[in-house]
């Protein structure tokens, strides 16, 4: 027969038992002890002066956005009790033919906005952190742009865009045997007349991000670049790209998010149109809202809102995800 034998406590030591006594006093004592550890720490003055930052969070930011996520599965003119429809206004938004037209330009606007729009801030930076004197006067010349009202620049450009001869892009132009071009009438010549607007107004911002960066590249690398002979290209490629990783990815993919959202533009410029061929996704959201003969449709615009910030999350997510392990590497 098998003889079972009895368990075996483990040996008490004498060292053990202040530690078992430390234990229970801690589970006994944690929370109340971390509490006065927090008024002591000054928490509760931290937390009053964090209360007018939380409120205005959460009713001027992440209210609307809960409502606007609620409204689009209802029908509502706003005065009335609204209705659940569910997703029929999800429906309706994906059977207009508007739509397709609507993101078909977006992505063109964006394709252009990213070859035209993403290299030149650089470029510029570049040469910038190469002079040595006045930077601080060609800064504010890069950024002026930026400062001036939207309105005033889109009133100058269509200044510029003057599709008579007298135009002033159709002048410089005609110094050189070409044009006049109808810029903001012609269907093929509309969408690029808006990307370089865009250009302009907002390069300012981006090229005081570059230049700062490059601005914060140890000079030791450069030194040590010119040592082994490197020229000025050599010295951009394989010293200022690199340094510069994490700040282009992240300017990348924000200026997608820009681009995808472009409003102003077709807005100032040309509604939309000719033809449709400025329709771009968030001015199709306005028209829904706000340019209705029959009364706001706020269940659609709300509706294509979600969709558009859901696509826009979901492609910022697989972004991060893929380019994680090369912007820390």
């Amino acid at each position: 027969m098998t003889q079972i034998s009895p368990v075996t406590a483990p040996p008490h030591t004498p060292e053990a038992a202040p530690s078992i006594v430390r234990t229970v006093d801690s589970r006994r004592t944690g929370p109340l002890r971390r509490v006065g550890e927090w008024f002591r720490g000054g928490g509760v003055s931290t937390f009053v002066f964090l209360l007018p930052l939380l409120f205005s969070f959460i009713f001027f930011s992440w209210k609307p956005i809960v409502d606007s996520a609620i409204m689009a599965f209802q029908t509502t003119n706003l005065i009335s009790a609204p209705e659940f429809v569910w997703f029929d206004n999800f429906s309706r938004v994906l059977q207009d033919p508007l739509l397709g037209t609507a993101v078909v330009n977006t992505l063109y606007f964006a394709v252009l906005a990213l070859l035209l729009g993403y290299p030149i801030p650089l470029v510029v930076a570049v040469l910038m952190s190469e002079v040595r004197r006045r930077r601080g006067l060609y800064s504010a010349l890069a950024y002026l742009p930026v400062v001036v009202p939207p309105v005033v620049s889109a009133l100058l450009w269509k200044f510029f865009y003057d599709a008579s001869p007298t135009g002033v892009f159709n002048t410089i132009l005609s110094w050189f045997g070409g044009g006049p071009l109808p810029w903001l009438q012609d269907q093929a010549s509309a969408m690029p007349s808006l990307v370089l607007f865009a250009t302009w107004s907002a390069a300012g911002g981006t090229i005081i991000i570059y230049l700062a960066a490059i601005v914060g590249v140890a000079p030791e690398l450069y030194d040590a670049a010119e040592v082994d002979g490197a020229g000025v290209w050599r010295k951009v490629w394989h010293v200022t790209m690199p340094q510069l990783r994490g700040v282009l990815l992240v300017t990348f993919i924000l200026q997608i998010i820009g681009t995808a959202q472009v409003f102003l533009e077709p807005f100032l410029f040309t509604g939309g149109g000719p033809a449709n061929s400025t329709m771009t996704v968030l001015l199709l959201i306005y028209k829904y809202a706000f340019q209705n003969s029959l009364g706001g449709d706020y269940g659609a615009a709300t509706a294509l809102s979600l969709m558009l910030a859901i696509v826009l999350a979901v492609f910022s997510m697989i972004y991060f995800r893929l380019t994680r392990s090369w912007s820390t590497s």
